[in-house]
């Protein structure tokens, strides 16, 4: 039986390489989408509608866009909180969201009422 030293050698040499293929991968992305751009400028510069400086500021832009990383949601969304959903009738106007409610009174007439007719069938 492996010793967990073993264990944890396999385990961090399998990440070091899974690392090492992603970043083989992804600078294989780059290059492919680097020489896409330059194709699509060359052709705009051979049209007559860019000049090469212009070119050059496109594909530059492409590449920095590409390497960036991709932009986090806001952080109302990851507050750990589910986000709240209030489900309406088509007769109903939304209500802004910090807003009390107006009719707790009205339901809890409603509710009060639902249970007094409950007591009285009950004792029919």
């Amino acid at each position: 039986m492996a010793g967990f030293g073993d264990i944890v050698q396999k385990a961090f040499f399998l990440g070091v390489g899974l690392a090492a293929s992603a970043g083989e991968r992804a600078g294989g992305k780059l290059s492919e989408l680097r020489s896409q751009a330059q194709k699509l400028a060359d052709e705009m510069v051979a049209k007559g509608e860019m000049t090469t400086d212009e070119a050059r500021r496109f594909v530059d832009e492409m590449m920095k866009q590409a390497q960036q990383a991709p932009v986090e949601p806001s952080s109302s969304t990851q507050s750990g909180e589910p986000r709240r959903i209030e489900i309406l009738s088509d007769d109903e106007e939304p209500k802004p969201a910090g807003s009390p409610n107006n009719d707790v009174d009205a339901m809890r007439q409603q509710v009060q009422a639902l249970q007094d007719e409950l007591r009285r069938l009950k004792r029919d």
